[in-house]
């Protein structure tokens, strides 16, 4: 069954458009992208040279020329901290990513059918970068694309590398003067005002003091650090997302503090050299805490949806160098909402509406030959009757990128 207002229709019965063609020709699939993580540590150069072209360029102010030898000398601090540091750390990311995408899809294909399908891709690994799924989702059938950024939960901005990248790979599209294959796109820029997942994230933190901390700790006694994405105040024009981030934390800290007074938000930055980063920084901020009096303190990640090096190595160094200065207090490292099955349904919920409207409209047409730059100045007639031409080759560059710091070890 297919759930529209009022009314519910067969999935067979449904029609979204006025000549039914919706409902029979056109496909919508559901590009589900994320960082992705190394598996094998052969592979860490490479990421981290992609890394650094897709953000760290926004903000950092460092030469393109010196990426690939940075890269191969930022994998040995990598290796060194997976490897030897933590016995051979291979990241969970990509297999919790997969089970999020499988489920997401499962919700959907119960209310949509076949028709929509949900396709991961990986910013920084290969064989899912983005033009290499979208090669896979034209190759299927698909006419129409949403494009789902979920590992980070900030801002339209952290997901701005999704869209650059998809960006880039259907500039690549086929023959002059032949239509765009893509025929529909919707975009989910961030759901860090969603109800849902906000009131999710505070049930967490509430359900691990019940279960584990009540019994010794007093409620003003528990320190919560709230811990996000971090951001750089500057990012070379691009906005970084920090307005969301604060807006994210507030409205968990709100649904907490009338019972947990000591919260806190704990920026998980990276601290790169002449970039000022959000404050405090995790550490900080559980240090703040222990200050006030707490005795024990929960590190829960807002800011991620999917577990990653940065939610588990970062805050396991965080949680190790606290214990060995407060040895009296109790840490408890919280997970990521990863692929509880409330979150993959909430998600699922969310890519509904833009799935109707993209099944709801009409075809287009896209001709990526008609955008030359050359074209015939346009004219104009005034009410004073006279023709002006104009053309005043302004070319403005709305980039939505987020020059947030990310990946692994040092070099993000």
């Amino acid at each position: 069954m297919v759930v529209i207002p009022e009314r519910q229709v067969p999935m067979g019965q449904l029609d979204l458009s006025a000549d039914g063609s919706a409902a029979g020709r056109d496909r919508v699939a559901v590009l589900l992208m994320g960082y992705g993580e190394v598996e094998s540590y052969e592979d860490f150069a490479n990421y981290n040279e992609q890394a650094l072209n897709l953000l760290t360029a926004k903000f950092a102010p460092v030469p393109t020329w010196i990426y690939p030898p940075l890269a191969k000398l930022l994998a040995a601090f990598d290796l060194h901290e997976w490897s030897h540091q933590h016995g051979n750390f291979i990241s969970p990311h990509n297999a919790i990513f997969e089970r999020q995408r499988a489920g997401i899809e499962a919700a959907l294909q119960e209310r949509w059918g076949d028709r929509v399908a949900v396709f991961k891709a990986f910013n920084f690994c290969a064989p899912h970068l983005p033009h290499q799924v979208l090669n896979q989702i034209r190759t299927a059938g698909f006419n129409k694309v949403l494009i789902y950024p979920l590992l980070v939960v900030d801002s339209i901005f952290t997901s701005g590398i999704a869209v650059e990248q998809v960006n880039q790979a259907l500039a690549a599209h086929g023959a002059p003067g032949e239509a765009h294959w893509v025929q529909g796109m919707r975009y989910i820029p961030s759901f860090f005002d969603e109800p849902a997942y906000l009131d999710l994230m505070a049930q967490m933190v509430e359900d691990e003091i019940a279960n584990n901390l009540r019994v010794a700790h007093l409620p003003s006694q528990i320190g919560i650090v709230l811990m996000n994405h971090g951001c750089p105040h500057k990012a070379k024009g691009f906005t970084s997302g920090i307005d969301e981030s604060q807006k994210l934390y507030d409205a968990v800290r709100d649904r907490l503090i009338k019972k947990y007074p000591l919260i806190s938000v704990g920026w998980l930055n990276h601290d790169t050299p002449l970039i000022e980063w959000t404050q405090p920084n995790a550490d900080l901020a559980a240090r703040n805490l222990i200050e006030l009096g707490a005795t024990a303190i929960v590190m829960m990640p807002i800011g991620f949806a999917t577990e990653n090096h940065e939610t588990l190595l970062d805050v396991e160094h965080i949680i190790g160098a606290l214990r060995r200065r407060y040895p009296a207090v109790t840490y408890v490292q919280m997970p990521c909402v990863n692929d509880r099955p409330e979150f993959l349904q909430m998600a699922a919920d969310w890519a509904d509406e833009p799935i109707r409207a993209l099944f709801e409209e009409t075809a287009i047409a896209v001709d990526p030959g008609l955008a030359r730059r050359d074209r015939p100045a346009a004219h104009h007639t005034h009410d004073d009757g006279h023709h002006h031409s104009h053309d005043h080759g302004h070319h403005h560059d709305h980039g939505h990128d987020h020059g947030h710091s990310h990946g692994h070890g040092h070099s993000h």
